[in-house]
């Protein structure tokens, strides 16, 4: 995967936003303002993902590839290497379950504007 494959199935989420408000190297996407979604644009070596507590230590202990959110709290985001051996059906995947976790707590009328 490449950060413009990446870029694209963010963006074409619902009600996403693609920011900068880390520095102009720290591509976020946010979905009502809340972020579900880092990375770095150059290097694109990594993306920190918002994820399940008990779902975030299973997939730390079952692939090599995927650690505790770096600069994030390591509770709630996983840090995974984009080129690890992590196909990006997963890599998706996770990105679609870290945007449906962020929507899951958004107020209900910012849910519903989602569709």
């Amino acid at each position: 995967m490449n950060i413009e494959q990446f870029r694209e199935y963010c963006l074409s989420l619902p009600g996403v936003t693609e920011e900068f408000p880390f520095g102009e190297q720290t591509l976020v996407y946010k979905v009502k303002g809340k972020m579900f979604a880092l990375t770095d644009i150059e290097l694109f070596e990594s993306i920190n993902l918002k994820c399940d507590p008990d779902e975030a230590v299973e997939l730390r202990e079952r692939y090599e590839g995927v650690t505790p959110g770096y600069h994030m709290n390591k509770k709630h985001w996983n840090t995974v290497d984009t080129h690890s051996n992590i196909s990006n059906k997963l890599i998706l995947e996770w990105t679609k379950n870290s945007y449906d976790l962020v929507v899951k707590g958004l107020p209900k009328k910012d849910r519903e504007s989602l569709g």
